[in-house]
């Protein structure tokens, strides 16, 4: 994708990788507008960021994701990037009883919510000379972390989703990159911030906006290549020992 001149609207700005993808954007010449629940961390954001806009958005409301795709368009005709990277992460087992808010929220959170936006803002998108549609998924939508399993399904499927969406939208001028994070040291997971396993913030987002200027369908950096090549009949054997590795 271009990365400078585009309005891009971002969900999860506040924190982590969201937050930290939307500072490049701006230092890079962008109008950048962020979303998430919390419009406290937002407006510190924003603040730090002069130039900045946010949107209070709960993702999984599609009542508020209407809304507030209909405030960012009217506010910003402009609008050509869409990032869908708002995303929870939860521990859960598969080995026992389902924690039926874990699996609602995971689920509204991760997938329909970019879904039910994506879908908001398309129409506006096919008018434009030219649109980007941002999905983040993660390495493990391709080699699943056990102790996380409806966080992964739930990449897994957008990675499946975006496959599709590029195929119907291939004849016109929306395109589609998916980016498939590794273990990045930020808050989304409890102790990855310290653990010298996970990648640093600055370093994934280096070699990601790398990737992303090539007009890479999938960009999947160093660290992240290994799980996301693991595909085929023998991918058993390399999900046992991945989880193992984790410790499981």
């Amino acid at each position: 994708m271009k990365l400078t001149g585009n309005t891009i609207f971002i969900t999860g700005g506040g924190s982590g990788i969201g937050q930290a993808f939307a500072e490049e954007f701006h230092k890079r010449g962008n109008q950048v507008i962020i979303a998430g629940r919390r419009k406290e961390n937002l407006k510190n954001v924003v603040k730090a960021n002069p130039g900045m806009d946010y949107v209070v958005l709960n993702i999984q409301d599609p009542a508020d994701i209407a809304r507030a795709a209909k405030q960012v368009i009217e506010k910003y005709p402009a609008v050509n990037v869409l990032f869908n990277n708002a995303g929870i992460m939860l521990m859960d087992t598969a080995a026992g009883s389902v924690d039926e808010k874990l699996l609602t929220s995971t689920i509204e959170t991760n997938l329909y919510g970019p879904i039910r936006l994506t879908a908001a803002f398309i129409e506006h998108f096919k008018q434009l000379p030219s649109a980007t549609i941002l999905y983040n998924s993660s390495a493990l939508a391709f080699t699943p972390l056990a102790s996380s399993a409806i966080y992964s399904a739930t990449k897994a499927a957008i990675h499946s989703y975006t496959l599709s969406q590029r195929v119907t939208l291939r004849k016109t001028n929306v395109k589609l990159q998916e980016i498939a994070p590794p273990w990045v040291a930020t808050e989304l997971l409890p102790g990855a911030t310290e653990d010298p396993r996970a990648m640093p913030l600055k370093t994934f987002i280096e070699k990601t906006f790398k990737i992303l200027e090539t007009d890479a369908y999938e960009v999947a950096v160093t660290g992240a290549d290994a799980l996301r090549n693991n595909v085929g009949p023998n991918e058993h054997t390399f999900v046992e020992q991945f989880n193992e590795m984790m410790g499981l």
